[in-house]
């Protein structure tokens, strides 16, 4: 006779916790222009694609720099591997490491004005805010909740050696200077790479992992010139990343909870 707790221990010896679910995966595509609805909705979407597109013309008084959200979201917020929006506006209420605290879309967005741009917080009912959430609203309209979108982000990107800002110097003559200047401080298209009209060391591009994934994803081959080995772009990143910067005075409270990464500038 097999007693009651025996088979109890075989019971549960013998459960298999279930994985959970694997996300849907879903093509990042954007809505079409022409589905912007009409009226005071249709209205707040295209002001918010201003914003996005030109932020120190639409957004004066929060913008602190000459960078605009598409700097770093390029076309818009719809290239794959270039920071999209499409589909992000399912991701939040989401935890923000870096603030160690589960934060909203208002709480990303006034991240990347503080850190990116420079610049100051929206208000969260000023007409800025509300219609930059209605453009990523919009281009988020067709992606299911929990969905994955394929080409979210920077593809991670790993350095076969150390960084050599030396040799990024190089790297950045050879394939950046001509858009973004000798002095990386940009033209009126070309965003500045440092000095005090560009990002501050707080936001994420200051971060050589960060910028590297991204010029190896958007910035390689540009111009004419030849493309850049994942090598070529961390190097390229250890250079104008540590460029002179504006400071950011908040950065004391970052990573409250720790898991600081290893290439913070502070």
């Amino acid at each position: 006779m097999v007693r009651p707790w025996i088979g109890l221990v075989v019971l549960s010896l013998g459960v298999v916790a279930a994985e959970p679910p694997k996300p849907v995966r879903v093509p990042l595509k954007a809505p079409h222009e022409s589905t912007i609805p009409e009226g005071p909705v249709g209205e707040a979407i295209r002001l918010g694609q201003k914003v996005f597109t030109n932020t120190p013309l639409h957004a004066p008084k929060y913008s602190g720099n000459a960078l605009s959200c598409s700097s770093c979201h390029l076309d818009a917020g719809k290239a794959p591997h270039a920071a999209p929006m499409v589909g992000l506006w399912a991701s939040f209420p989401t935890y923000l490491p870096r603030a160690g605290r589960v934060g909203t879309m208002e709480d990303r967005i006034n991240g990347c004005f503080l850190r990116s741009m420079n610049g100051k917080p929206l208000p969260t009912g000023s007409e800025e805010m509300r219609c930059l959430l209605a453009y990523v609203w919009w281009l988020s309209k067709d992606v299911p909740v929990g969905a994955e979108v394929v080409g979210r982000g920077n593809p991670p990107l790993q350095a076969p050696a150390p960084a050599d800002p030396e040799r990024g110097k190089a790297v950045y003559a050879r394939a950046c200077a001509a858009c973004h200047g000798e002095d990386g401080l940009g033209s009126a298209d070309v965003p500045p790479l440092w000095g005090p009209r560009s990002f501050n060391l707080g936001a994420g591009m200051a971060r050589t992992s960060k910028a590297a994934a991204f010029v190896k994803a958007n910035m390689s081959g540009l111009g004419g010139s030849d493309p850049l080995s994942a090598q070529d772009a961390y190097d390229v990143s250890a250079y104008f990343t540590h460029q002179p910067r504006p400071d950011f005075p908040d950065k004391v409270k970052d990573w409250p909870k720790g898991g600081k990464p290893a290439d913070s500038r502070y």
